[in-house]
This record gives structure tokens, sequence and C-alpha cells, in this order.
């Protein structure tokens, strides 16, 4: 779960992550959203206001980003806390994988995009990045593309903003396969996460939104897809936790 103060998300890698990004130029974008404090809205004000959704609600797309803003707000105090309740620690592991399949080397240029790891910050739409063509070696989005309004235009926008050869990787939820942990999942996740969030963040709403968000993301497949029509080459995914997540690896050659 990622969006405009996931600012967690990766510090909880700690000093592995300092090690790993040792000599690297990291570069955070913060999503910017209607009512954050100082947010420049970089998407033309133009946009049709059909339709999207919300979790499983339908909302213009205009209503879209402040309703995830609402989220991010709310769940902030309590966001480390929640993602260790919510995935028993798990989550830790994951990134810690994404960071290894990085791999990145003094001078690399990341741009790390919804979540937490930059050391210089950038306020901006992951739909419409505020930075020149072919400008990144490594493009990462952590739990933040889910919340994105037009998946197909952040694609985009990561794969004109790499550098020929330049790598995206995205850790996302995803789609269990195996019928019976897919079941308990569901009971898991409708059932016992919003409960979770209502005693420890005081917000039920917020954390039935995240559990509707996943269920509405694309499979594996699709995913792929996706990138493969935003013009990456060399598309593959990791499913681990029986496909509770993906790591999705692409390239732009």
């Amino acid at each position: 779960m990622a969006a405009p103060r996931s600012l967690a998300l990766w510090n909880c890698c700690g000093r592995r992550w300092s090690r790993a990004m040792r000599g690297c130029q990291l570069l955070g974008l913060r999503s910017s959203w209607p009512g954050a404090p100082l947010s420049a809205r970089l998407l033309s004000q133009e946009k049709r206001a059909t339709e999207t959704h919300f979790g499983f609600e339908t909302v213009s797309e205009e209503e879209k980003g402040g309703k995830v803003y609402q989220v991010f707000e709310s769940v902030a105090k309590k966001y480390d806390v929640m993602n260790d309740m919510m995935s028993l620690g798990i989550h830790r592991l994951w990134k810690d994988l994404l960071i290894w399949k990085m791999h990145p080397l003094p001078g690399t240029q990341l741009l790390d995009v919804a979540g937490g790891t930059g050391l210089a910050w950038v306020l901006g739409d992951a739909e419409e990045l505020p930075f020149d063509d072919d400008k990144f070696d490594i493009y990462t989005i952590a739990f933040g593309i889910r919340n994105v309004t037009h998946i197909d235009q952040a694609l985009q926008e990561a794969h004109r903003v790499l550098k020929p050869g330049g790598r995206f990787l995205c850790l996302e939820f995803s789609q269990v396969n195996n019928p019976l942990i897919s079941r308990l999942y569901d009971l898991y996740s409708f059932q016992v996460i919003p409960v979770l969030g209502e005693v420890i963040a005081g917000d039920w709403k917020s954390y039935q939104y995240l559990v509707e968000s996943i269920r509405r993301f694309p499979s594996q497949e699709e995913f792929k897809e996706m990138i493969e029509d935003a013009g990456f080459h060399k598309v593959t995914y990791e499913s681990l936790t029986s496909g509770i997540v993906a790591i999705h690896s692409a390239f732009k050659l």
C-alpha cells in the first residue's frame, strides 16, 4: 500500500537499504493530490471527468485522486505498525528482494515513485513525470501503481524517463493462484484487515479500500501485457508468497 505519504515503505529496510544505495544518486517522487500541502498538479486540468474505480466504488476520475490522498493522510501515523501487522512482517522480505534484484551500483540514477526512498524529493504526478526523457537507469515503484488512476499512462511515463537499457521494477499486490490459499487470503483480507485497521489506526474504511483495490488490480499476466504495451521488452514477473505479491521487471531497449 503506497501513495503520497508512503515514506515508511522503504525506511523499514533500514541499514540494509542504506548500504545497498551507497554511491547511487537516488531521487524520490512523491505523488501530488488535490488538497495536499504545497501540491502542484502536473496533469492537465482539462482531463475528462470519466468514471474509474476506487476500490469497489465507482467514482469520477477527478474524485479518485482526492480520495486516495484522504486514505493515506488517515493511515500515515500508524503506517509502519499496520504494514507489519497485516503482513506479519513479510513485507520487509518482499522489499529486500526487490532491492536485491535492483542491485544498484555507484553512480546509478534511480527514480523511486510513490515511495519513501528518495534522498532528494520532487512532488509530482506518476502520470506526467516532471523529468526529461532518457534520464534514469532504474525506475522503481512499490505498492503505488495500484492507486494510480491511469496505470497505462504511468507505465508510458516510466518508459519515457528511463534511458535505453534502463530497468523498470514494480512490486505490487497480485493474484493468488492456489484456490485454497485464495479462499483463506480473501477471508483474512475482508474479515481481519479492516478490523485491524479499526483497532490499531481507528480507520476501517481506508483498509477496506486497501483490500478492494488489490482485488481490482490486474493479474500477473494482464499487468505483464500492460507493461509490454507501454513499450518495454524482456518483461518478466516473479510471484511471491503464493502470488500475494509479484515483482515485475522490464527493460527499455
